[in-house]
């Protein structure tokens, strides 16, 4: 059974399993057979239809805007998870406001990179790691699977245990970490199926959890009263006064908690699950006119998404807190130096400055931060695995198969880990979704710039310029952070495993840049790569760069 728009594939050797096409090829796709085409029927995440309002001439639409909401706020989520809020409270113990215009620029190359994700699933109706299981072959989509699977772990690890802290401060200590830890997996198997309900009583719930954490961390922002002049200076003046390594290696680290691989991703599906699966037939993704406005709206509703994460984030940067007459001394260095801040102690310092309701109402905010971003984590290793794996499973396998792939490492860590000093295992998470990057940024980059698969929509010059740029120094900073990570350990037995990790993971990064440049149009390098940027039977294989 294929449907007619399979038409479109161009020398391709195909063949179909369970409705799902396989090209043999780089080559021009189309989206999969929708849940209602197919043998089996297949219960998908959002089946509430939402209608998109005509506007006649209109350059701009609320009521058009409010339909295409939800998927960018989704996504934000990623940006408030308890990884980011440790790192953001590093950086103002260490570096105070000095370093904001680096979390400002951050945001901005995350919502260019969103960009990308975003305009993949609304023109060809299907998300990345779907993409890339229709594209590369067998073994490198294998081994690029298993990447993104780290560093969703990684990313849930730090957000259930980021819940569990939350909810040993609202007790007092009488919830230890790994109760906290089981509390939070099981109450995120009920909430996810909010979605059961309804597409906009799932967003309504996420709405609700931001509201929480802008109201909660807002309030600690207007108690510490932070010096307003200071604060905006560091976020629009791209300078770093008397800062040294210890400032460096910090701005390195909000690059890498902000910009997290698998979000790219779990944009991308959100996106091609509404756009695809609700509005059909509404929009006619061959109507470039509809499309282009997707785009746009999509765009946009990402814009004020990262705007309101981007201020939460700003709440963070909190003012130094006097240990004397707390309850928790024993956290504090004797030396008067810098305290090495987490979101446990974060909660601490603010209980110590302002008392127990600024601790309560932090830990509130923490569980917010922690639940959400737990619940889209979640929603990631389902596209992700579905994509890459063409599994097709009922809602609950999907749950309880990615919720028990990253309950053991966690728990481990929460029964052997005490709650007190959990900043190593973080930077060690940080480190290791950092060297994830490059495997989500580079398949983005190369699919948006190929023609076969968006068409009249692909990178223009400008965007595959910038675009190489932009991923280039992102990867060249999260891998600085990487070394200056391992040399830390002095460790020779570590040093040797890392470096024979290294050189497997910078020849499968090698494998996909090549890819990638092909597909930018550096036609000398294409010599058996699969990818073709025009469609396969208009391709003449050249054995010399273009002038």
């Amino acid at each position: 059974m294929k449907s007619e728009q399979e038409g479109d594939y161009l020398e391709e050797d195909a063949s179909q399993e369970n409705g799902i096409i396989q090209p043999t090829q780089y080559s021009s796709i189309s989206p999969p057979a929708s849940p209602v085409e197919q043998d089996e029927p297949f219960s998908t995440y959002f089946e509430e239809k939402v209608h998109i309002p005509e506007n006649g001439n209109q350059v701009f639409s609320f009521r058009k805007l409010w339909a295409f909401t939800g998927p960018g706020f989704l996504m934000s989520i990623a940006y408030l998870d308890p990884g980011n809020i440790e790192s953001d409270l590093q950086s103002g113990a260490k570096a105070g406001f000095k370093l904001l215009w680096v979390l400002l620029v951050a945001t901005i190359i995350g919502l260019l990179l969103q960009r990308l994700a975003a305009r993949l699933g609304v023109v060809t109706g299907m998300h990345l790691a779907e993409v890339c299981n229709r594209q590369y072959p067998t073994v490198p989509r294998i081994i690029l699977w298993l990447m993104v699977e780290l560093a969703i772990i990684g990313s849930d690890m730090q957000e259930v245990i980021g819940c569990a802290i939350a909810l040993n401060l609202l007790s007092v200590g009488r919830i230890p970490l790994w109760a906290g830890v089981l509390i939070t997996i099981t109450d995120t198997f009920v909430f996810l199926f909010l979605d059961k309900y309804g597409l906009r009583k799932l967003e309504a719930f996420f709405g609700f959890l931001i509201t929480v954490m802008a109201v909660s961390f807002g309030y600690e922002y207007v108690l510490v009263k932070p010096d307003q002049g200071e604060l905006l200076k560091g976020m629009f003046v791209p300078y770093c006064a008397d800062c040294g390594p210890v400032q460096l290696e910090q701005a390195v680290g909000i690059v890498g908690a902000v910009i997290m691989p698998h979000n790219i991703y779990l944009h991308s599906a959100l996106v091609k699950s509404i756009y695809s699966l609700l509005l059909v037939p509404e929009v006619d993704r061959k109507n470039k006119k509809e499309v282009k406005e997707a785009n746009k709206y999509f765009f946009i509703e990402s814009s004020i998404a990262l705007f309101v994460s981007f201020l939460i984030n700003v709440f963070f940067h909190l003012s130094e807190c006097n240990a004397t007459g707390s309850p928790h001394t024993d956290l504090f260095p004797l030396n008067n130096g810098t305290l090495e801040v987490d979101i446990y102690k974060g909660g601490v310092v603010l209980g110590c400055f302002f008392g127990p309701a600024a601790l309560y109402i932090w830990a509130i905010g923490i569980l917010a931060a922690g639940q959400s971003s737990t619940m889209t984590g979640t929603y990631s290793g389902q596209f992700v695995m579905e994509g890459f794996l063409n599994l097709r499973w009922s809602r609950f396998a999907r749950v309880l198969l990615t919720r028990s792939i990253a309950i053991t490492p966690t728990l481990l860590v929460a029964i052997f880990q005490d709650v007190q000093h959990l900043t190593g295992m973080n930077d060690f998470l940080n480190v290791l979704q950092s060297m994830q990057l490059p495997f989500a940024l580079i398949p983005i980059l190369t699919f948006t710039s190929l023609t076969s698969i968006m068409n009249d929509f692909a990178n223009g010059l400008v965007w595959k310029i910038s675009g190489g740029i932009v991923i280039l120094v992102v990867c060249a900073i999260n891998m600085y952070f990487v070394v200056v990570y391992v040399t830390a350990l002095n460790s020779i037995p570590l040093y040797v495993l890392a470096a024979f990790l290294s050189v497997a993971y910078l020849c499968f990064v090698g494998y996909l840049a090549w890819h990638c440049l092909v597909a930018l149009g550096v036609s000398c390098l294409d010599f058996g790569s699969r990818v073709r940027n025009t469609p396969a039977m208009l391709v003449e294989e050249q054995s010399e760069c273009d002038p």
